[in-house]
């Protein structure tokens, strides 16, 4: 137990599927270089629409054989090979295939499958978070329902696209027999899926958490949606400048698709385990702003709420910060608002510097908080801070902050404190702390 009297809870091990890298390393890799995964769609068709750009996972596959079997029911049951047998592949939407690569790639990293003697499966819980679920599944769905009637839907199609599945699925693959859920909060779903499962080890309810996000709707409805809205960037001759966070040329956002998943741990599991830790969950904000469906509050005072309880409970100095990795989107209103509540809480954090990873990626919606808690991980891990790409010429309102955007390169320093950001429609905020265990 802390002092605070509730169960110390860290990080041991990171699963990403992106725009930039089909693993943790090669998107990580990406990130610090500040290359872009945003390119012309291809997962379909999308000549009529306004914008024709996304972050799309390529050259993926969810049935790559595992390099060594994993035994997640024990030395005496069948092990698993594959995130996905190819036999499934039809049963799930693309989100959950990504959901189950991501959080295979994690459960590995963490080494929890050499010591599941030591742990019953019932202390081992699951929470992905998916924003809006199997939108491309639906979309096929009524397309066969208009061409060919209501008795061509597929029996799987419910189990398929339902957003819970990614957890769901993910949680029978692996045996794990505590909680399971879905955080669904817009563009927050996956930043409170880490929070949630933070506070269930904190509580005791459970020694080890599977906490993430997984979306993937890069088809016509979802892009068709939100490009109605005139929420997304039309820098359709420019993919790879598109996503261009905090600076004046933004238009809007960039749709992105992928997964990434965190082990939370017990501290005491962990370590008598022996296990690598990246950091520990120091803080969670999470707050509402109770103003505007999409809109978010003009002086950014729901993110400033979520950033302030964060650090409230970690009991660290203001000052103390050295990172945020910010919501960043690349919209007009959002990136102002943010810089405001950043400024207003840290005035004089010097040290501090903040970056936006979606000017890579693209904005993953219900997965974009859990990637961007990964990176924060990352950065901490490699002393490295991410930069903001295609960040030219600042926003004045966000100059006259003063705040460091760590413009397009990257930043060797310590980083012993790091901020996730996350906020997402109905007025939603989330704010996730970071901080480096010292062995």
């Amino acid at each position: 137990m802390s002092r605070f009297g509730k169960n110390r809870v860290v990080v041991t091990g990171i699963g990403i599927v992106s725009p930039v890298g089909l693993t943790r390393e090669s998107s990580w890799s990406s990130i610090k270089e500040g290359k872009s995964g945003i390119s012309q769609i291809s997962l379909f068709d999308p000549k009529d629409c306004a914008c024709q750009i996304a972050g799309e996972v390529k050259n993926f596959s969810s049935t790559t054989l595992l390099e060594t079997p994993l035994y997640p029911r024990g030395k005496d049951q069948p092990p698993v090979t594959q995130a996905v047998a190819p036999k499934d592949v039809k049963r799930m939407d693309r989100f959950i295939h990504l959901a189950l690569v991501a959080g295979v790639e994690a459960y590995i990293d963490s080494g929890l499958d050499e010591a599941r003697d030591q742990i019953s499966a019932t202390e081992i819980g699951i929470n992905i978070g998916v924003g809006m679920g199997g939108l491309p599944g639906i979309e096929d769905t009524h397309n066969t329902l208009r061409d060919k009637g209501i008795r061509r839907i597929s029996p799987f199609f419910i189990p398929q696209v339902i957003p819970n599945l990614a957890a769901g699925q993910l949680s029978i693959l692996l045996n794990t027999q505590n909680t399971n859920y879905c955080s669904v909060s817009a563009c927050a779903s996956s930043a409170h899926s880490i929070g949630e499962s933070y506070r269930t080890i904190q509580r005791g309810e459970a020694t080890v958490m599977f906490a993430g996000g997984a979306e993937s709707v890069v088809c016509a409805l979802g892009i068709g949606g939100f490009a109605a809205m005139r929420a997304l960037s039309t820098r359709n001759d420019e993919p790879t400048k598109a996503s261009r966070p905090f600076d004046t040329g933004r238009d809007g956002f960039v749709m992105g698709e992928g997964a990434a998943v965190l082990i939370l741990e017990e501290y005491e599991f962990a370590k008598k385990r022996g296990a690598k830790i990246y950091g520990e969950i120091a803080g969670y904000g999470a707050t509402s702003d109770a103003y505007h469906i999409t809109a978010p509050l003009e002086d950014g005072d729901g993110g400033y709420r979520a950033m302030k309880n964060a650090m409230s409970e970690s009991e660290l100095p203001l000052d103390s910060i050295d990172y945020i990795n910010t919501h960043g989107t690349s919209t007009p209103l959002g990136d102002i608002q943010e810089a405001l509540a950043v400024k207003r809480l840290f005035p004089n954090a010097q040290n501090l510097h903040l970056s936006s990873t979606k000017s890579m990626t693209g904005h993953l919606l219900g997965s974009a908080g859990s990637i961007e808690a990964a990176f924060s991980l990352l950065a901490i891990r490699d002393s490295i801070i991410p930069p903001t790409i295609n960040l030219e010429n600042i926003e004045p309102k966000c100059a006259e902050t003063g705040l460091n955007f760590t413009p397009n390169t990257a930043v060797q320093k310590p980083v012993k404190l790091a901020m996730s950001n996350s906020f997402g429609f109905g007025g939603t905020n989330v704010s996730l702390l970071f901080k480096k265990v010292e062995h």
